[in-house]
């Protein structure tokens, strides 16, 4: 039986890891809860798993959850301080990570010091402080197993393999809704039109990212902690059928890939039973369904967030907290219809320029990159045409 701290229980992630928790009375127990805004559905989620203790980090709905779940034996606690201290609790065996963006960085970082075995699907934790985390993660055992479906993929090759015969990676990327698509298309799409992905449901943030193809560029940077790897070792290509997760080219020539059908429930029930596999009912992969399996480069010139990111890996310290930052703040304004697509890419490209570069940055040098990052971004939004309609 393991006793999960799920963060963020009430997004994609979060919900889908708590189906399975219910498909697995046997092997999962929930202990905690936490969510931000979405206090109606939290009060749901704790009524029917009656966890220890739930979170609320936005201070303004604790009074809400506090007297909904007043008559139950549920504790009832606000705010980032709170949450961080329950990831540490010895009632806690598994922490799946899944608040979106730089939010869920020190809830993770508590995490690590405890020594917790993590199921880690916020990326951003290691994009923007990956050196910090791996480094402390190695000082007190904690455990990082990843749920995002491409570093699943890759952890799941190289099961029995040795990392230094590793030649190189490759994340494989749907290439989203607008795969193909030019400029003089792009400019004119709106938000409803990148949330209508091919082949994933994921949040919207996400969705987002993976019609930019920020996404991918993310992945590359956490790749590169979670694998101890080189940044010329990590390569992306297009695979629109997203059957292949992504693949491991060894010295020998050799490579291994993980398949299956696109379901986010796979790779969270992996990284939350790790190091078992469980049964389960998930709709199977049949080759003879896919006849043909197709790749191809991605087009860096297009969709110039991937490029962005790229670059923001192979000069390190800071650039990629700055890089998360402003891409944050321009895909949630993109979600309000405040800015354009292709806007997005200057106004981040703008933020790499405008910040400070720092080599070896401390974690409260992240914390104010990241804060500088943010503002001047929400400046550039202010800016746009849009924004003044």
């Amino acid at each position: 039986m393991k006793r999960l701290a799920i963060l963020g229980s009430t997004g994609s992630i979060g919900t889908q890891a708590l189906e399975i928790a219910e498909q697995h009375p046997d092997l999962f127990e929930v202990e905690v809860l936490s969510a931000h805004g979405n206090t109606e559905l939290l009060i749901a989620q704790a009524l029917k798993f009656r966890p220890n203790a739930v979170v609320v980090t936005d201070e303004a709905g604790y009074g809400v959850v506090k007297e909904a779940l007043a008559a139950r034996p549920v504790k009832v606690f606000s705010g980032h301080a709170a949450l961080n201290d329950v990831v540490q609790w010895d009632t806690v065996d598994v922490v799946l990570g899944a608040i979106v963006g730089f939010a869920g960085l020190h809830s993770i970082m508590a995490a690590v010091d405890a020594g917790k075995h993590i199921a880690l699907a916020n990326k951003e934790t290691l994009v923007v402080a990956g050196d910090l985390v791996i480094k402390r993660a190695a000082e007190t055992g904690a455990r990082l197993i990843p749920v995002d479906s491409e570093h699943s993929a890759i952890f799941q090759c190289l099961a029995g393999e040795r990392l230094q015969e590793i030649e190189k990676i490759i994340l494989t990327a749907s290439g989203g809704p607008f795969l193909g698509r030019k400029p003089n298309f792009l400019v004119n799409v709106k938000a409803s039109h990148a949330l209508q992905h091919p082949n994933w449901t994921m949040g919207a943030k996400i969705t987002i990212d993976s019609a930019t193809l920020m996404n991918k560029g993310l992945e590359m940077i956490e790749a590169k902690w979670l694998f101890g790897l080189k940044n010329e070792q990590i390569d992306v290509v297009v695979h629109p059928q997203s059957i292949i997760h992504s693949l491991v080219q060894f010295i020998d020539g050799s490579v291994k890939a993980q398949m299956g059908l696109p379901d986010m429930k796979l790779p969270i029930q992996y990284a939350l039973a790790y190091p078992r596999r469980v049964p389960n009912d998930f709709k199977r992969f049949d080759f003879k369904d896919f006849p043909k399996l197709t790749f191809e480069a991605p087009d860096y010139k297009t969709f110039r967030n991937l490029a962005l990111a790229k670059d923001a890996m192979y000069r390190g310290g800071n650039a990629p907290c700055v890089l998360n930052a402003a891409n944050e703040v321009v895909v949630h304004a993109f979600l309000q219809n405040k800015v354009g697509f292709l806007e997005m890419n200057d106004m981040i490209e703008q933020t790499l320029s405008h910040v400070s570069f720092m080599e070896h940055p401390s974690l409260a040098d992240y914390e104010q990159s990241d804060k500088e990052a943010r503002i001047h971004a929400q400046e550039l939004v202010k800016k746009s045409q849009l924004s003044t309609y």
